[in-house]
């Protein structure tokens, strides 16, 4: 349960976004690496679901989806909340494009199971490095950016939260250190920064980021994050 999986051969990546141009443009850097490739391509969100919905059935699940936010019928948020809710496309990792460098279009997106948010100004290695990333169960918002993010948009101005009912529920079953590594995975950083601070072995820590993401009930690192801000485990 806790092992990082293995990417496949070749990562099967769609691209959905309304301007055509900017698909053809993300096409040929993914299209130039040996171990991707672009399965299919939408215009818009409602063509983006049934277009992964159609690979899926065919037996071939896309690993990735590139997905615009503003986009006509249905916008990328929605479709992206549908894809990460369906059981049968649970290994679709999604990353959130978009022109607009809002906190609040960040934190929709990954409130909507985005596995990460990227400007679509995006340098070819660092969104290669993405993709990469998602499909071994990484997520890829910077830390600087997920504290600014999380900082504004949940904490406000000092405004310290409390855990819901349900909340509670959920961190009642961590123990201590899982819920010091909790803590921990709030800053963004990596397993072996992680490891490195608390006097712990990269394999332990990565360990307990397993038990901590299941006991939460959370798809990744992203989530957990922002569950430790809206919870109130991290943000004095």
């Amino acid at each position: 349960m806790n092992d990082i999986p293995e990417p496949p051969e070749q990562i099967s990546v769609v691209l959905a976004d309304d301007q055509a141009l900017l698909r053809a443009g993300f096409a040929m850097v993914i299209d130039s690496q040996p171990d991707m490739a672009v399965a299919a391509q939408a215009s818009n969100g409602a063509e983006a679901l049934a277009t992964v919905r159609r690979l899926a059935a065919a037996g071939q699940r896309p690993d990735v989806v590139l997905m615009d936010i503003r986009m006509p019928e249905m916008d990328g948020l929605q479709a992206t909340a549908v894809i990460t809710e369906d059981p049968a496309l649970a290994e679709t990792r999604v990353i959130v494009l978009t022109t607009f460098d809002t906190d609040e279009y960040a934190l929709q997106a990954l409130r909507s199971g985005a596995a990460g948010f990227l400007l679509k100004d995006v340098q070819p290695e660092a969104l290669l490095d993405s993709i990469r990333t998602v499909v071994t169960g990484g997520a890829v918002v910077a830390p600087t950016t997920t504290r600014r993010l999380l900082d504004s948009t949940l904490l406000g101005e000092g405004r310290r939260r409390t855990p819901t009912a349900e909340q509670q529920k959920h961190l009642d079953l961590l123990t201590a250190r899982e819920r010091e590594i909790l803590a921990e995975m709030a800053t963004g950083d990596s397993n072996t920064e992680i490891a490195a601070r608390l006097y712990l072995s990269e394999a332990t820590v990565k360990t307990h980021v397993g038990q901590v993401l299941a006991k939460l009930g959370c798809r990744d690192r992203v989530q957990a994050v922002v569950f430790a801000y809206e919870s109130g485990v991290v943000g004095d």
